[in-house]
């Protein structure tokens, strides 16, 4: 009778909490499970009673929380306070108005910032991580939400671990635990039981939730899930805020200058009124509605529907966002660090050649290959794969596999040992051509073996330049002749017989170069990072059209300090024969040369440079390492999806900047200027309920930016956050509305003595028109009539315009305070506003002239630095909480 599994984390029960003290046989018993996993209703079963593997329960956006959240808004609450102020005095009627327009403002918002969510995390269920679950005897993949003590999961080389496991079995099996310890190198585990009194980092039988296999293949037994591992005791410590992005601190540097701006201009007014003996209530509300006026209220809700809206369309174009504010980075990006293979080749390895030493082609050779790449079980790979597609060779069936050596990434060879049905044992080895011949001490040629001396040496790596010169990527392959050995380890790498070369060949992917070309017309450029020895990477370079003057070797760059780097990077084509630690200095030292750097990998060991470019890129297919420490993934490793990223990345920035643009233009100048006139003029320029309508009405079409058009001028070159050029652009503008909100004060004071009524109403059409008509002037930096806006856009502000209009005709015209204007007054302030239209065109035209002549090489902000994104281990982002 199979016993009832204990609670989660039910080991730490177990021999006082040591459960790494204890054999793998007594853990099963005390899981209820075996080496053939859980069965499957048993898996359900426990999935119910504990819970998924996740820190927290996820917290969904629900209608009902988004919609209550907007009433959280500082805004509303100061409109809400307003309403009530007017109920307690009295005047009902003004506070059922303040209340419409706060319940209107909120369901636009609600409505908006909703399906952004929804499209979100639509997006986050596309990317959910799988891990490889033993149920039933059957390996099988599921999602890591559905482990549960007592599963037995299979890993291997790349993966994320899901939960806390004793390991069953493994083979040269390293795991990084830096997110726990802080250690930077991996680990060493294997089978067998950690002595009780075991640090963490000494439990080297036990894997741990959040930490990363860097090589080696293993079998865990799930003990610990979700909130009872050991990551999650320790994950509020290790969870690091994620660094804000130039565009996110600007954003939030406006705020903080529009807040300051609205309360030094609220309490000048409200007191100024005051001191003029003006009621109470009224000048009270007056200010309340000013200082929504002058807040850019919208601007939360139209940066989460812009960015929302760019996530979903970039990736209807196989691109998955992970972090909406990299989006911003995406488009600002002016430098691309890349490998050749699968992005600028394309990614389909051909075995092309299998050659003895003196360069004949060898069915030996062939078959030695075949063995060595179809009976490993380690890191799956390309070279692996096209030597497995590769006709078999007949002679195969008389070995079988005794023992493998996994690759990594130091010795970069992969050894597997077979036997034949005589007893003879072999050991075959391959690499790349240098690490295999280290270990060589013999050589195999038509004469038989030979001593590996340095004339053979010379000839072999003769050979090796050639073909590499021809583009072919070249494996050296070895062999060993053992008797009697029952398993095989590293040591046993030595006194190998180099037998002869493996040649593949992956072309240069179709129309890489014409899409290299429009990375430069966008003002990116290419640098290309490679393991691969400089002549493979030469020669596709010259192929696809990459400059290839400068290269920099991996050994070459092992000797230049950090400064060193730092003064040659620039200048350099091609970086070949990398080690994968040498990726992040690379990284480091092109962003400390002032570029917005983005790097694209999917290995194991490209985690720390995804982490150190400002904008890390993976693709679908990459390990799981690569893929959680990306913001940006590609569902096709193709450079084209990429561009096109890259594209709508810029078209989100530029929409979100056309808010914060119109914000700071007639809105903000507006509201100066009725702060200025409330001081001058016998009663309030404008009344509370006129404001809010005022600012309700304007805000109508900037709901549709994030869907309007894009000049393709502005997609040309990247794009980056400048507060001056922010500041400036509110001070030129903000004077330019308010020299003409003056104008119009004279026009209806003295052109027409109009009194309070005619005055309140002639101002709100002109304030209102004047905020619709900046839009359409401020949204291009072309002429605003060479420049089509998106038919919602066009037709929002049409229809605004039209309300604005005739609103003092309708019968609810009272309820503002409003009054039908006559015809030669109403002609005369459409006037002062095509005026208005023009002057805003020519401080348009002599803005943007300035902001060209203020740039550096790189387009972004003369003097400008960003910050360095912070390297956080990969689980950290594993079990993030909402995730």
């Amino acid at each position: 009778m199979t016993r009832e599994a204990p609670s989660v984390g039910g080991p730490a029960n177990v021999a006082g909490g040591a459960y790494w003290a204890l054999g793998s046989d007594v853990l099963l018993r005390e899981l209820g499970s075996s080496v053939s996993g859980l069965s499957k209703i048993e898996a359900q079963a426990r999935l119910a009673s504990h819970g998924r593997n996740q820190l927290s329960a996820r917290s969904g956006a629900t209608a009902l929380k988004t919609f209550i959240r907007q009433f959280r808004s500082p805004l509303v609450l100061i409109l809400v306070f307003a309403a009530l102020v007017s109920a307690f005095v009295g005047e009902g009627h003004e506070a059922a108005i303040i209340g419409a327009i706060v319940l209107a403002s909120c369901v636009l918002s609600f409505s908006q910032e909703y399906g952004a969510s929804r499209v979100m995390e639509t997006l986050r269920q596309r990317m959910s991580r799988q891990v490889v679950v033993v149920r039933d005897g059957v390996e099988y993949p599921t999602g890591i939400e559905d482990i549960v003590p007592g599963d037995v999961i299979s890993l291997s080389a790349g993966d994320l671990i899901a939960a806390d496991g004793i390991l069953l079995d493994a083979r040269d099996f390293n795991v990084s635990e830096a997110v726990l310890t802080g250690e930077p190198f991996p680990v060493l585990k294997s089978a067998g039981p950690s002595p009780p009194d075991a640090r963490l980092a000494k439990r080297t039988n036990v894997v741990f939730a959040g930490t990363s296999v860097r090589s080696g293949t293993a079998r865990a037994l799930v003990v610990a899930t979700g909130v009872q591992t050991e990551f999650a005791s320790i994950a509020h410590a290790l969870a690091r805020a994620i660094p804000e992005t130039d565009f996110g601190r600007g954003i939030r540097q406006f705020g903080h200058l529009m807040t300051e701006i609205m309360l030094v201009i609220v309490m000048l007014v409200l007191t100024t009124n005051l001191l003029l003996d003006r009621p109470l209530v009224e000048s009270l509300l007056f200010s309340l509605a000013l200082a929504v006026g002058l807040t850019p209220e919208l601007l939360p809700a139209i940066m989460s529907v812009t960015l929302a809206r760019g996530a979903r369309t970039m990736a209807a174009n196989g691109v998955i966002v992970r972090r909406l504010d990299a989006i911003e980075n995406l488009g600002s990006m002016d430098l691309l660090c890349t490998d050749k293979t699968g992005t600028l080749t394309e990614g389909v390895i051909h075995l092309d050649g299998w050659y003895d030493l003196e360069g004949n082609p060898s069915e030996q050779i062939l078959l030695w290959a075949q063995l060595n790449a179809t009976l490993q079980t380690g890191l799956k790979n390309p070279l692996d794969e096209a030597i497995a597609n590769t006709s078999p060779v007949d002679g195969a069936s008389v070995w079988t596999k005794l023992d493998e050596i996994p690759y990594d990434f130091v010795r970069k060879r992969l050894s597997v040992a077979v036997q034949a049905g005589t007893g003879e044992q072999l050991l075959i080895t391959k690499g790349a051509v240098q690490n295999v011949l280290e270990v060589c001490a013999f050589v195999q040629d038509l004469h038989g073996i030979q001593p590996f001396d340095s004339t053979r040496r010379q000839a072999i790596e003769a050979r090796f330049r050639r073909w590499s010169a021809e583009g072919y990527r070249v494996l050296g392959l070895a062999i060993r002749r053992f008797r009697g050995h029952e398993s095989f380890a590293r040591d046993d790498e030595r006194a190998l017989i180099f037998a002869g070369f493996l040649l593949f060949l992956d072309p240069p992917k179709r129309g890489v170069r014409e899409t290299l070309s429009g990375l430069t017309e966008r003002g990116i450029s290419v640098k290309v990072i490679s393991g691969d020895n400089r002549y493979v990477a030469a020669h596709l370079a010259e192929a696809i059209g990459l400059r290839s003057h400068q290269v920099l070797t991996g050994a070459e760059l092992e000797k230049l300090t950090k400064n060193g780097l730092f003064a040659k990077v620039d200048d350099i084509d091609l970086f070949v024969e990398i080690d994968p630690n040498q990726k992040e200095r690379i990284v480091e030292a092109l962003r400390r040369r002032g570029h917005v750097v983005g790097y694209l990998g999917d290995g194991i060991n490209d985690a720390p440079a995804l982490h150190e470019a400002d904008i890390g890129i993976s693709v679908d297919t990459a390990v799981d390492v690569a893929r959680e420490a990306a913001d940006i993934i590609l569902l096709k490793r193709d450079l084209g999806v990429l561009l096109r990223g890259v594209d709508d990345g810029r078209k989100t920035f530029a929409n979100t900047m056309k808010y914060i643009s119109i914000t700071t233009s007639a809105n903000f100048g507006n509201m100066i200027s009725m702060a200025a006139a409330s001081l001058y003029l016998p009663f309030l320029p404008l009344l509370a309920k006129q404001i809010l309508l005022n600012n309700f009405l304007s805000d109508i079409p900037s709901l549709a930016i994030a869907s309007d058009n894009v000049d393709a001028d502005q997609l040309r070159q990247p794009r980056h956050w400048n507060i001056h050029f922010v500041r400036r652009f509110m001070v030129s503008f903000g004077l330019v509305s308010s020299a003409f909100d003056f104008a119009t004060f004279a026009f209806l004071l003295y052109g027409v003595k109009a009194n309070a009524s005619m005055f309140q109403t002639g101002w709100f059409i002109e304030s209102v028109m004047t905020q619709l008509v900046i839009l359409l002037v401020i949204r291009t930096r072309k002429a605003f009539w060479a420049s089509r806006p998106s038919r919602l856009l066009a037709t929002l502000v049409a229809a605004v315009a039209t309300v604005a209009v005739i609103i003092p005709y309708l019968p609810v015209a009272t309820w503002f305070g409003l009054m039908p204007l006559p015809l030669p007054v109403l002609l005369g302030l459409l006037a002062i506003t095509g005026c208005y239209v023009m002057v805003s065109e020519w401080t348009k035209h002599w803005l943007f002239d300035h902001e060209i002549d203020s740039m550096d090489k790189t387009g972004r902000p003369a003097g400008a630095r960003r910050s360095k994104r912070s390297w956080t281990e990969p689980g950290v982002r594993l079990f993030r909480k909402g995730r």
